[in-house]
């Protein structure tokens, strides 16, 4: 069978799920229970299944070392890492273009692009395994297979497949895509058995999906491969790096790849399963995923509850006292507290985009990251944000003109500024202009910087 590379969709800001997801802490990145975030669980499934040593991130830049951070924690059987860094988002058909023109330039046409989103969870792998399996069949053959999920509710929120003719015993052809439905429209679709929902996860040739591309979206092809003809790569240690140049990709038309190709194709199958999909799409979603106490309530941190019934709350750095309340949702970070009803948690996107329009503070988080060996941090941090990591060069560049840093070197080490005075110091604290950066090149245990900016 053809060389199977996973290719992670890691784009969007999951705006209803804010304060936890933000522009620049995006929802994959967003931490379950056991410790894991979404990415990450994304990551293991991709790498875990049979004969993958490779696989492809298109992510944007901004996220990159966050991104790279997740994967290195559990990449035990150091598989390749390849990534396509996005300037900014231009939606999936973009994306894909790029993943399928990245493959079979590298790996050959024949090679089968699995296309996953990365902040979706799936709790039954071995399910997960076959239902890819069935599919590489299928790619192999040329079409295009998608995963249609076994519906378990009348859900409003997602798009269905509706299935066609039998391809053999595990598939079908898709007789159309349907929009999110009405209430009764969505039971009528459960009821009947010949609609899954649309979980955004595709199997396909790397030469199958860029001639249908060719066919029925060669604006996004032609735009893309222009892109990807001018944009750099850099190559070492296991991973490869094409970072997508600024000004041609942005003349890349903006559409999913739903919209640019598959509803257009006569060539896609879906593979019917149940996977214990969940899209994480709202705090409602999160809060279906989570144990709950003889009153139905969720705690993550420490509460003092009376009367209280049916409420999910997450405040792991603050203590919560709450009296006779049902139904909310309260969510509390060091910067922001979300109060929301719990049947109106999908509203919870008109606070995020509210305080997107109004460049507030609060869609920034409080921690941003700068990796080991990374010039170029983040170019945004919120105001009191901390950048740790170990052995790095960080070069603060900023959207202001000053960042105020408190510098932590953890051992001695060579500034490449003139700052701060004495790199011995356990700490110093200085205004950084945005042309300066600071390295503890000398240091395994590393530093940590604290920013707060001072516009």
């Amino acid at each position: 069978m053809s060389t199977l590379i996973p290719c992670i969709i890691a784009g969007g800001s999951g705006t209803r799920l804010w304060p936890v997801s933000r522009e620049a802490m995006p929802k994959p990145f967003m931490r379950l229970p056991d410790g894991q975030s979404l990415l990450q669980k994304t990551f293991l499934r991709a790498v875990g299944l049979p004969g993958v040593d490779r696989l492809l991130t298109v992510t944007n830049r901004e996220v990159y070392f966050r991104t790279v951070d997740d994967y290195r924690q559990l990449n035990k059987g150091n598989a390749r890492l390849d990534f396509i860094l996005e300037p900014f988002g231009r939606n999936t058909a973009a994306a894909v273009a790029a993943a399928a023109l990245h493959v079979s330039q590298l790996y050959g046409d024949d090679a089968q692009l699995l296309v996953l989103p990365a902040d979706h969870l799936i709790t039954n792998v071995e399910e997960f395994s076959r239902a890819v399996t069935a599919a590489q069949k299928l790619a192999t053959e040329g079409w295009m297979v998608t995963f249609g999920i076994v519906p378990t509710a009348a859900e409003t929120g997602f798009g269905y497949i509706e299935k066609g003719p039998a391809l053999d015993a595990d598939a079908c052809q898709v007789a159309r895509f349907v929009e999110k439905p009405d209430a009764v429209t969505a039971q009528g679709y459960m009821d009947g058995g010949l609609h899954f929902w649309n979980a955004g996860m595709f199997c396909m040739r790397a030469d199958a999906v860029l001639q249908e591309l060719r066919t029925h979206a060669p604006d996004v092809l032609n735009a893309v491969s222009s892109c990807l003809a001018s944009s750099p790569r850099k190559e070492g240690n296991r991973e490869l790096q094409v970072e997508l140049d600024s000004e041609s990709f942005a003349l890349t038309p903006d559409i999913s790849i739903d919209y640019a190709l598959m509803e257009r194709s006569e060539k896609v199958a879906v593979v019917p399963c149940q996977l214990g999909w969940s899209d994480i799409g709202s705090w409602q979603a999160v809060r279906e995923l989570s144990p709950v106490d003889a009153q139905g309530n969720y705690c993550n941190g420490e509460a003092v509850l009376h009367d209280v019934s049916n409420c999910y709350i997450d405040s792991p750095k603050r203590l919560v006292g709450a009296i006779g309340l049902d139904n909310l949702i309260i969510i509390d970070t060091p910067d922001a507290l979300l109060i929301a009803d719990g049947r109106r948690s999908q509203d919870v996107k008109v606070i995020a985009q509210e305080l997107k329009s109004s460049r507030a503070r609060a869609m920034m988080p409080t921690v941003c990251t700068a990796p080991s060996r990374v010039r170029g941090a983040p170019t945004r941090c919120s105001k009191k944000a901390s950048v740790s990591r170990s052995s790095a060069l960080w070069f603060a560049r900023r959207h202001h003109s000053h960042c105020r840093c408190t510098i932590t070197a953890a051992s001695t080490g060579s500034w490449s500024a003139a700052w701060p005075p004495s790199p011995t110091a356990s700490v110093n604290s200085c205004l950084i202009p945005t042309s300066r950066r600071s390295s503890n090149r000398g240091s395994r245990t590393g530093w940590s910087i604290r920013a707060s900016s001072t516009w």
